[in-house]
């Protein structure tokens, strides 16, 4: 009775502006909407703000989980290094996560479950709360399947039974308890009523009101409390005031406790309209009333303390609650609705459960409601982030990595192309050093073979003939065999170590080439480095068929004591005496040069020994000879003082001495002296020939060294141009990689941001919302 007095005087005098409007709207009904228009600030506003601000919020996140996901298939897919498929798993699982949690916050709702026995004005207790007659009541109209009521934008009410989406219109609550009757619908089945939001404050601010049959209607409890109990925020006990809180209300409750933690439940004791009636025992009953509920609710159920329950327990009269909302709506006083004495006491009262059942529903809501939504949201973000980190932190290994690599790659291609100028420079030297040594080997080589000439034209042993016709097949096979005897001997001489010396050299290059290659690349560079199988041979090219195509045999009888051979021979030794004073003189040139230019020494212009040119020579021998056969009279004035002087005795004798040597000679002029005759004129001729080719063969020699080094080391330069090219193709590989991989790092870095902003932005949203209630 206390409790009840204080609450009553609370609302009068208490609250100073409640009470003077409450009680002039039981008056004048102007002033409640004055009152709305001025103070439309409602507890529940706290729900619709929350909601409003976390429904954003994880739009945030979803738009942050796609990007983030489209980031780690995208970009990061081609990275196997960086994301396994199981973190790609992982973030797509959030994809749906999130839709989920915004599919059901989009649903989200204050829901108000109302319980009690039949007939007992639960329909009431909503229609007077919605200030309209939506649920059929009264009389002949008892509900006997769950009815929600929830709000909609549009115009036309309608409703939807369980299992079906047809949309069955309803014009009006007459047309409504029709419809409720006809269906038989089991008692735990659902009916869901749709209601224009324009039409009551409590369904624009997202409040849903279940509707229950009676609990003594069906022992299935259980089957009621998992459909449609499990996600009320608050549950509404609805008894009648004329009789007591029976077992079957009680044992309903007490299961809902035990699968809920601690709910948020008022008592209602409706029809206390009724206890006018009897205002003797008006008091005593209620305080009877009131001792049981809070008894109820704190020994019983210990969902509350006494103090809190004292708040949960409430007398009105829905009935005339509604009537007197109706008259208001058609301008007339609140007091016009009234069924009995204590009007005003009982509107207080039921004014007073609303309020406290909008701040209870509104901060239970938001925290049931929301504060699991919040602490998923933030794990996410949190889980995000911890993922990221560990992307991060690889790909920060794998930037130091190619940071190395690419270190170590420059630094192996300026090695490369250092080491390779001096190699190049040094095989360069090599090979002018070989060349000039095969091309003077090759040189004094021939020289020598040419010197002994003689004696490997003697051993060509082919039949000898003077016949034109043969001795031309002669001439052409001697030209074969001296060409394949040149060059059989030159190559036995030089072609080993000519071969071994390039060998030699190839190794080297090979080995110095090889030493700049890095050593993955010698596998597959293997077969060129090695390319030549067969070792270097050296061509000698001789030619010999052309060199002595003008060669021209003499064949013909010379005696050799005669006037001509005498001469040729005179002159012969002549020219020779002459080639050794020009070969003295050329040689003291040098080193008399200083003393003849000197201005203190006299000066000679003639030459110390007088020679006798070529042309005298010829001079004297065509006179000698002309001499013989145009002077015969001084001949015989010769041979007639030498006949007289000598006597003919010597004479005749030198002349049979004279003539038996040129018998002799010409006897001796057989086939074997041609052509012993021929090969000696083949060995001049061919001497004079092959010395003029020694220089060319020498350089042909030399060349073909240079070929086959130059090439070798063109070869083995290719290989390594070949494996620097590589390198730098790999280097800008590596480069390339290292900007995805900083290119990556900035998108982490923008990514976590987003998770830390998106995590203070859900710790701003508990302290608002969560904690402050």
């Amino acid at each position: 009775m206390a409790t009840y007095l204080n609450r009553t005087l609370s609302m009068v005098t208490g609250n100073g502006n409640a009470s003077m409007y409450d009680t002039a709207a039981l008056i004048d009904p102007n002033a409640r909407t004055l009152h709305n228009n001025a103070n439309d600030v409602s507890p529940l506003q706290i729900f619709v703000r929350a909601k409003k601000k976390i429904n954003d919020i994880f739009v945030e996140i979803d738009d942050y989980v796609v990007e983030t996901t489209g980031f780690i298939d995208g970009e990061l897919s081609a990275t196997s290094e960086l994301v396994d498929k199981a973190e790609a798993e992982q973030f797509k699982s959030y994809v749906l996560k999130v839709r989920g949690i915004r599919e059901v916050l989009a649903r989200d709702n204050m829901k108000v479950a109302f319980f009690g026995r039949t007939s007992n004005g639960k329909s009431s207790v909503i229609n007077a709360m919605l200030r309209d007659k939506i649920l059929p009541s009264g009389i002949g109209h008892t509900t006997n399947c769950f009815c929600q009521v929830e709000g909609i934008d549009g115009q036309e009410a309608y409703l939807v039974k369980e299992g079906s989406d047809e949309k069955l219109n309803v014009t009006s609550v007459k047309q409504l308890a029709n419809a409720l009757c006809q269906e038989k619908l089991c008692e735990s089945s659902l009916v869901r009523i749709f209601w224009p939001r324009e039409r009551c404050s409590l369904l624009r601010d997202d409040v849903v009101f279940v509707d229950s049959p009676g609990v003594d209607v069906s022992p299935n409890l259980d089957d009621w409390i998992d459909n449609h109990c499990l996600n009320a925020d608050v549950f509404v006990l609805v008894l009648n005031a004329e009789s007591t809180m029976t077992l079957a209300e009680k044992s309903f409750f007490h299961e809902v406790s035990t699968r809920l933690s601690k709910p948020n439940i008022f008592v209602l004791n409706n029809r206390w309209d009724a206890s006018a009636s009897e205002p003797e025992f008006q008091e005593s009953v209620k305080a009877q009333h009131q001792e049981r509920c809070i008894d109820f609710l704190v020994k019983e159920l210990k969902v509350a303390t006494p103090k809190e329950a004292e708040e949960r327990v409430f007398f009105v009269s829905a009935r005339e609650t509604l009537q007197a909302r109706l008259k208001e709506q058609e301008g007339l006083p609140a007091i016009a609705g009234a069924l009995a004495d204590g009007f005003q006491n009982r509107y207080f009262e039921f004014q007073d459960f609303e309020r406290k059942f909008e701040e209870c529903i509104s901060k239970s809501a938001v925290r049931t409601k929301f504060e699991q939504h919040s602490s998923r949201g933030k794990n996410i973000a949190s889980d995000m982030r911890m993922m990221l980190d560990s992307i991060f932190e690889r790909a920060n290994t794998l930037r130091n990595q190619k940071l190395e690599q690419k270190k170590r790659l420059t630094d192996r291609i300026a090695n490369t192309e250092t080491s390779l100028m001096q190699v190049t420079r040094e095989m360069k030297l090599k090979i002018h050093t070989m060349v000039e040594e095969v091309e003077q080997k090759v040189a004094k080589a021939l020289n020598e073979e040419i010197w002994r000439l003689n004696v490997l034209v003697d051993e060509f042993n082919l039949p000898f003939h003077t016949d034109p016709l043969v001795l031309n097949v002669y001439k052409k096979e001697i030209n074969a065999h001296v060409e394949n005897g040149l060059g059989s001997n030159l190559r036995a001489r030089l072609s080993t170590a000519l071969a071994m010396n390039v060998e030699t050299a190839q190794r080297e290059m090979t080995a110095r080439m090889t030493a700049l290659l890095p050593s993955e690349k010698m596998v597959t560079q293997q077969h060129q480095v090695v390319a030549r199988t067969q070792p270097f041979e050296m061509l000698y090219t001789l030619n010999c068929q052309n060199l002595c195509a003008d060669f021209q045999e003499d064949l013909e009888f010379r005696f050799s004591w005669g006037i001509r051979a005498l001469i040729a021979r005179f002159s012969g030794k002549i020219r020779a005496n002459n080639r050794k004073a020009i070969t003295h003189q050329r040689q003291n040139s040098n080193m008399n040069m200083s003393q003849i230019l000197s201005p203190t020494s006299p000066m000679c212009l003639m030459p110390e020994n007088e020679l006798i040119t070529n042309e005298q020579l010829s001079v004297i021998s065509k006179v000698a000879i002309a001499s013989i056969g145009s002077q015969g009279t001084l001949g015989l004035v010769v041979a007639g003082l030498m006949l007289k002087t000598i006597g003919w005795r010597v004479i005749v004798g030198a002349g049979v001495i004279y003539g038996s040597v040129y018998l002799y000679e010409r006897l001796s002029w057989t086939n074997t002296a041609k052509e012993r005759n021929f090969k000696n004129q083949y060995v001049q001729h061919a001497t004079r020939k092959l010395k003029l080719i020694v220089d060319l063969t020498s350089a042909n020699c030399s060349h073909q060294v240079q070929q086959e080094l130059s090439s070798t080391f063109a070869r083995l330069c290719r290989v390594v141009d070949t494996a620097s090219n590589e390198m730098n193709d790999e280097l800008r590989q590596i480069e390339s990689s290292l900007g995805v991989i900083e290119n990556n790092q900035r998108e982490i870095k923008l990514l976590k941001n987003k998770a830390n902003y998106i995590m203070n932005e859900l710790e701003i949203f508990d302290s608002n919302y969560i904690k402050a209630n």
